[in-house]
């Protein structure tokens, strides 16, 4: 069943497709995997194809528990055969780099935090040309170019992509963005980032990752694989994120009530981001709670409007 926006176009309060320029990023971390076994060992630990990225390319990933709730979320870099690069939420990444380090065991590889040793900035609007133009797309041929780019899912229209470099790299020239501007641009995209709130919260297609390349369904084996692919083919899949605003201020983690059963939540905030006069939101919704008023907090919390999925839904699975 593929979901329409519930409106066709955007009317909430903020856009990020006026937005344009360069923004610093200091709620990423980075993981390193480096070794012979790095791309093995990630492959039986994420829901995506890690052997399957050629050096250079970037795809979603996600971390489950044995219940298929996702305990992280990363854009899983392939620098070169033997070294991958996990960016993911600063606040979670101490405790994502002890589980994975508990399963390495006899693996030759070594995981480490590498945010020190590079530098990271959001592109956003025409910066992602004018910068882009000026490093390297994540390619076969890429990684070990001094700075390159990673395509994102656009927010509101607006393009939106990573720019990675050597800790001490100089950032690219360009419009000073805040990392507020990108934090909202990346809610009105509509692909949750897992933050320590929602950790354990979600399996991957209550964020709809399999609809944006995040959940690879022939690769085999990791944790909370036989979870999430009984919830894709058995029709189980009951909760779908949506991107909206809220007219007050919400957070990451908050319930969401729906005024016609306000005894049990109807969802939950996956990821806010606070704009003037309110916030963006990103948030998974129980699909038999919809149409109807919803509001944060409680029945009668924080009103919840302008509910949509900026992309198709995919059936092709």
């Amino acid at each position: 069943m593929i979901i329409q926006p519930m409106s066709d176009t955007a009317t909430a309060s903020f856009t990020a497709s006026a937005l344009h320029g360069i923004a610093p990023l200091p709620h990423l971390g980075v993981i390193r995997a480096h070794g012979e076994d790095a791309a093995h060992f990630l492959q039986g630990q994420l829901t995506q194809d890690v052997t399957g990225l050629k050096p250079g390319q970037a795809r979603l990933a996600a971390l489950c528990n044995p219940k298929g709730r996702m305990l992280a979320s990363f854009q899983v870099l392939r620098r070169a055969d033997d070294e991958l690069l996990l960016v993911t939420s600063a606040d979670t990444l101490a405790a994502t780099l002890k589980r994975l380090s508990m399963f390495v065991l006899r693996a030759r590889l070594k995981l480490s935090d590498a945010t020190a040793e590079l530098a990271l900035r959001g592109l956003l609007g025409n910066a992602t040309t004018s910068v882009a133009a000026g490093a390297h797309q994540t390619s076969a041929g890429a990684q070990n170019d001094p700075a390159f780019t990673i395509a994102l899912p656009a927010a509101d229209g607006a393009p939106r992509a990573l720019w990675l470099a050597a800790a001490g790299t100089p950032p690219p020239a360009g419009a000073e963005l805040s990392e507020a501007d990108w934090l909202a641009a990346e809610v009105r995209a509509g692909v949750a980032r897992i933050t320590r709130p929602v950790v354990e919260a979600f399996v991957p297609q209550m964020l709809n990752y399999e609809s944006v390349d995040g959940v690879h369904f022939q690769k085999g084996c990791y944790p909370g694989q036989e979870v999430v692919a009984r919830s894709q083919f058995r029709g189980a899949i009951k909760r779908r994120a949506f991107v909206g605003w809220a007219d007050g201020a919400v957070q990451a983690g908050q319930e969401v009530f729906s005024a016609s059963a306000p005894e049990q939540p109807a969802g939950l905030i996956a990821q806010a981001a606070a704009v003037a006069g309110g916030t963006a939101v990103i948030a998974a919704l129980r699909l038999d709670a919809l149409p109807t008023a919803l509001a944060v907090g409680h029945a009668a919390g924080v009103p919840l409007r302008d509910l949509h999925i900026p992309y198709p839904l995919r059936e092709d699975l």
